[in-house]
C-alpha cells in the first residue's frame, strides 16, 4: 500500500508499526510529487482527502493519516494547522518558536494539550466504505525543547504521566503511547476484521 505522506518520521514510525504484517509500504512520492490539498476542517476530512488523493496517483490501497497537536489555551489551536502554523513553508523549528511565543505567558499549570490523529484507509480513490481509526494522547505543552528524537511538537509534548517528553523516548515506547500508535492499531483490527490482509 501506499502512505499519503512525505514526512519521512512518519513513514519510519508506520514501517515499525507495520513490521509484524506482510505489507509493503511506499511513499506517495514514488508515484506523485505534491499531496493532497488540505481542505478539510477536521482531522479525519484531511486523512480521507490525503488517502483517496494517494490511491489515485498509485493505483494501490492507500493510507493516510492527518495529525496535530491542540493546545486548551489556545482554544485548540494549532490543530489542523499544526504542521503550518507558523506558516505555509514552516519548518519543525518555526512551528514550536511559535508556540512557545503564544504560550509565553501561559502558566505552567494551564498548558494542557494532546496529539490528536485521524488515520484512513481506502482500497482506492473511489471507495464507498472507507476505514478510520482515530486515537488520542493527552500531555502538557513544555516551557522549553527536551530530547532530539521525534518530530514535529514532540520535544514540546510531555505525556501525561510521564517524565519524558515524546522526543526523549525511545521509537518503541512513543509507538506504543502515542496518538498515531493507538489508531493505528485501531485500524489494522479493522483491517483484518475486514479481510484486508491477515496477520501473522
Amino acid at each position: 500500500m501506499v502512505l499519503a505522506s512525505n514526512n519521512g518520521g512518519k513513514l519510519r514510525e508506520f514501517a515499525q508499526l507495520l513490521a509484524p504484517y506482510r505489507i509493503t509500504l511506499y511513499p506517495q512520492s514514488k508515484f506523485i510529487a505534491t499531496g493532497a490539498d488540505e481542505t478539510g476542517t477536521t482531522f479525519r476530512d484531511n486523512a480521507l482527502l490525503k488517502a483517496r488523493h494517494a490511491a489515485r496517483a498509485s493505483g494501490l490501497p492507500a493510507i493516510a493519516d492527518d495529525s496535530g497537536l491542540e493546545v486548551a489555551a489556545l482554544h485548540g489551536a494549532p490543530g489542523v494547522y499544526s504542521a503550518r502554523f507558523a506558516g505555509e513553508d514552516a519548518s519543525d523549528e518555526d512551528n514550536n518558536r511559535k508556540l512557545l511565543k503564544d504560550l509565553a505567558a501561559v502558566a505552567s499549570s494551564n498548558r494542557a494539550g494532546r496529539f490528536c490523529c485521524a488515520l484512513a484507509y481506502v482500497r482506492n480513490a473511489d471507495d464507498s466504505a472507507p476505514l478510520i481509526a482515530e486515537g488520542v494522547w493527552e500531555g502538557q505543552i513544555l516551557d522549553r525543547p527536551r530530547g532530539t528524537g521525534g518530530f514535529g511538537y514532540d520535544a514540546l509534548f510531555l505525556p501525561n504521566g510521564s517524565a519524558l517528553s515524546a522526543a526523549e523516548l525511545s521509537g518503541a515506547a512513543k509507538n506504543e503511547q502515542s496518538h498515531r500508535g493507538q489508531a493505528l492499531r485501531v485500524l489494522l483490527d479493522l483491517l483484518v476484521a475486514h479481510r484486508e490482509f491477515g496477520d501473522d
